[in-house]
Parts: structure tokens; C-alpha cells; sequence
């Protein structure tokens, strides 16, 4: 499936471009940016056949900044102090604005096409598409204060308390991508679409096993914090 070869491709990246990342963030935001624009204009200009299939495939279907949502999120599962959490969390909020410039571009679009639609009334909609685009919304509006709050100099200006609670929005998030994607998916699959069979069954397995893995992390953290309290183990303070 398309996901999990960009979903690989993703990680191997972020784990090679860590430090430029780190060093040179506005260049990879820029780069996002460009993508973006470019995307945009496919519609009015005419690519070759293999640049328009990658925007297609990396912006139109959001799998470029979904892979690194899904890199973000799960840095949450490791424990602190883990190899992994302690190479990956200094570039999250890098991986998090990346993922939200991209996903700009394909909410643009994707929100734009409901447009003729609307202007004949809602009525004129089935439940599934209006469901779907309702999600939609809640996801744009969460979409933007996630985004906007990653900044650096956002997050300086807001109270760490207030910042953190800011942030826990990106659990709804993650979870309503998940229910998003099958309003996408599953009247084709239900139909016998093998594709779509497939993309709900990768789906199912990164984000339910993130749900899954990220409330074990909570639960075995809460159990060090309570260890900590009684004198025997410290848990690290550091907050996702």
C-alpha cells in the first residue's frame, strides 16, 4: 500500500535529516510551502505525468503529512529516556509544523470541492459525504490551533499549562483522521473494493495501535510516577 511506503520512506528520512532539521527548520518549512504551491498549481498548469502523481500521492491525499503526524504521535509511546524518544523529541514540534503546512494544501482543496455541493443545499448530500465533511471541519479548526501553538514564539507567549492542555487536542485529532479516513473508505471496501479493504486495514493497524500502545505509556508512566512518590523508582518529568 501507497501509506506505508511513504510512511517508511518518512522515517528513515526524519531519522537521516534530524539535525538539519533541528539546525534549519525554516528551509524544510519553506520546502512545505513550495510543495504546496506547487500542488496548487497543477490545477492550472499542465505536469508531467509523474510530477502530477506525486503531488497526488503526497499532498491531494494528504500521506505525506499524515506519515509524519503519525511519526509525531508515536514518539509519544516511548518511554522517556528511550533511544528513540530521546533522538526524535527534539524535532517534533519541527515534524508537527512540516505535517501541518502540508496539510494545508489538501485542506484547501479538499474543503473547495464541497463548495458545489453545498450550494445546492445539504439536503441534496448523503450522510455519509456530510459526516464526512463535518469531521472535516472539526479537524481544519483543530487543525489550525495545533499548528499555530507549535510555533516557537507561540509557545513562549502562552503559559506552560495552558500550552500543554492546548496541546492534548491532538489526541481528538489524531483519532478523528482515523474516523475521517473511513467515511473515506469503508462504503468502497464494504462494496468489495480490495484497495480500500486494504487502506482500512493499514489504517486500523497504525492508528489503533497507537491508541492502544499510547494509553499502556500512560498507564506505565502513572504507575512509575505513583513508584516515584513512595521513594523507590523516579519517573522522568519531562512531559510529550
Amino acid at each position: 500500500m501507497n501509506f506505508l511506503v511513504v510512511l517508511l520512506c518518512t522515517v528513515i528520512a526524519v531519522l537521516v535529516l534530524k539535525k538539519p532539521m533541528k539546525k534549519y527548520p525554516i528551509l524544510f518549512y519553506a520546502l512545505a510551502v513550495a510543495l504546496d504551491v506547487l500542488f496548487v498549481c497543477g490545477y492550472y498548469i499542465e505536469f508531467p505525468r509523474a510530477i502530477t502523481g506525486a503531488l497526488t500521492l503526497l499532498v491531494h491525499k494528504c500521506t505525506l503529512s499524515l506519515a509524519l503526524f503519525t511519526v509525531v504521535m508515536y514518539i509519544g509511546v516511548f518511554a522517556q529516556g528511550s533511544k528513540a524518544k530521546t533522538y526524535l523529541l527534539p524535532i517534533r514540534a519541527e515534524l508537527s509544523i512540516v505535517a501541518w503546512i502540508l496539510s494545508l494544501g489538501h485542506m484547501a482543496v479538499y474543503l473547495m470541492s464541497y463548495v458545489p455541493q453545498l450550494s445546492h443545499g445539504a439536503e441534496h448530500m448523503n450522510g455519509v459525504v456530510l459526516g464526512s465533511l463535518a469531521v472535516a471541519l472539526v479537524l481544519f479548526a483543530l487543525l489550525l490551533v495545533l499548528g499555530v501553538t507549535s510555533f516557537a514564539i507561540v509557545k513562549r507567549s502562552m503559559k506552560l499549562h495552558t500550552w500543554k492542555r492546548v496541546q492534548t487536542l491532538a489526541y481528538p485529532f489524531f483519532i478523528l483522521v482515523y474516523v475521517h479516513l473511513l467515511l473515506m473508505l469503508l462504503p468502497a471496501a464494504l462494496r468489495g473494493g480490495a484497495a480500500a479493504q486494504a487502506s482500512v486495514a493499514v489504517y486500523s493497524v497504525v492508528f489503533v495501535g497507537y491508541i492502544a500502545l499510547r494509553l499502556y505509556r500512560a498507564a506505565k508512566d502513572r504507575s512509575m510516577r505513583v513508584q516515584g512518590v513512595d521513594g523507590s523508582t523516579v519517573a522522568d518529568p519531562e512531559a510529550d
